[in-house]
């Protein structure tokens, strides 16, 4: 059968005008495809994505040390990229943990309607976080020789002079007499001209760890004229303890009941330095704790009630505040392993004894909320703990108790 050019077009065009219909669903035309009811807006004027994220200078800003010197090496695009990541996500964190110590310094936490944000904040934190500690996989793509081949050209820039990390660092509340020293000294001598400025005046600024030690010292339940939680505690402790004792030393003689006794014994050791204030204050100036022994008493407070609809939210801000250290630690190790992966035991681009002096700074020393991962050290049975009535002890929120305009909810609270 023959068919003309012409009819083998329209035989053509009529196929595939059937086979744009067969995607269609069931009695819908061309004219009606919802997925095609759109308006291009960027023809009609206004900013556009490239504009608004200002690419132009993001993504020209890695210049390559090694092709500047006319031998470009192909990894040393990943390690800038990279490193311009983290920068990028410690200005994030930065953003959001100063907005939670203004929410802080403003008392605004007081409203506990603030509350929410604050922890919420915080998580966001600890997520970015997550992702920082994830990225050194991406480096770890990249092998020793891979890295060799191009770190001549870093000359004497160093991972240690990122002033990001250190802002952070202090805003979080790290102990300044607790840093290990870099080449025996302070760590702000790598930091000159405004750089330097700025790392003092963040120093005058109050940290996140003494906001919170001030939030923690409020805690509900803690006076003495109130619930009197730490001196309930203390008697309903000193009384368990006596009990176990003298139900251990009924026990017939054997290695058996020795073992528990001694074990009775380091507990009753640990509880009598726990209720002792002056033993606190001489772990405070070791740095062996970090928060006044009134917050330390709000913050167990709070993980033996955490269950209780009043402490679910300051718990969970607990917990976040633990994950911040936890995983800044393993942030920490992260880079010790791939720096000894990469050098070896050879110094640091920025003159320090590079693995040595980065596995020195991955211990408690650099914990700042060390004091909630101890809470652990004072658990004790469900039936000691000081029992709550709810007709009784309805443990009012902050506003209600500081604050007469607590119900004239102001937007000055939320940014």
């Amino acid at each position: 059968m023959k068919t003309t050019r012409g009819n083998s077009m329209k035989v053509a065009k009529f196929c595939g005008k059937t086979a744009d219909l067969a995607t269609l669903p069931p009695g819908q035309t061309e004219e009606e495809d919802e997925s095609q009811k759109g308006i291009n807006k960027a023809t009609k004027g206004g900013i556009v994505y490239g504009e608004y994220l200002q690419l132009d200078k993001v993504l020209t800003a890695q210049v390559l040390q090694s092709q500047e010197k006319g031998k470009k090496i192909h990894d040393e695009h990943l390690f800038i990229v990279t490193h311009q990541a983290y920068e990028l996500w410690f200005k994030q964190i930065l953003w959001e943990l100063d907005s939670v110590r203004h929410l802080f310094i403003k008392n605004h936490v007081r409203d506990e309607r603030n509350m929410l944000k604050v922890v919420s904040r915080i998580h966001r934190i600890t997520m970015i976080f997550k992702l920082l500690v994830e990225q050194f996989a991406v480096l770890e793509t990249m092998t020793a020789l891979d890295f060799f081949d191009f770190r001549e050209y870093l000359s004497s820039a160093s991972g240690f002079q990122s002033l990001q990390f250190r802002l952070l660092e202090a805003k979080i509340g790290v102990a300044d007499h607790l840093r290990v020293p870099y080449n025996r000294r302070h760590y702000k001598d790598s930091f000159h001209g405004q750089e330097s400025k700025t790392l003092l005046s963040t120093e005058q600024e109050p940290t996140l760890l003494q906001l919170v030690e001030q939030w923690l010292e409020r805690t509900p339940g803690l006076d003495k004229d109130g619930f009197n939680f730490w001196g309930k505690l203390q008697a309903n402790i000193e009384e368990g303890l006596k009990k176990e004792k003298h139900k251990l030393e009924k026990m017939e003689d054997s290695e058996v009941k020795q073992d528990l006794l001694a074990d009775l014994n380091k507990q009753s050791e640990i509880f009598t330095a726990l209720f002792d204030p002056k033993r606190h204050e001489h772990l405070l100036s070791k740095g062996e704790r970090r928060l006044s022994y009134k917050a330390l008493q709000g913050a167990l407070m709070i993980n033996f009630y955490r269950e209780e609809p009043r402490f679910q939210v300051p718990f969970q801000l607990l917990t976040s505040l633990m994950e911040i250290d936890t995983l800044m630690t393993k942030w920490r190790y992260n880079h010790v392993c791939m720096a000894h992966r990469m050098i070896g035991s050879k110094a640091g681009t920025g003159g320090s004894s590079g693995y040595h002096y980065l596995r020195s700074t991955v211990s408690d020393r650099y914990k700042v909320f060390v004091d909630l991962f101890n809470l652990a050290t004072f658990l004790v049975p469900r039936s000691w703990m000081p029992k709550l009535n709810p007709n009784i002890h309805k443990f009012p929120y902050m506003a209600e108790c500081y604050d007469s305009s607590y119900n004239s909810y102001s937007s000055e609270d939320s940014d």
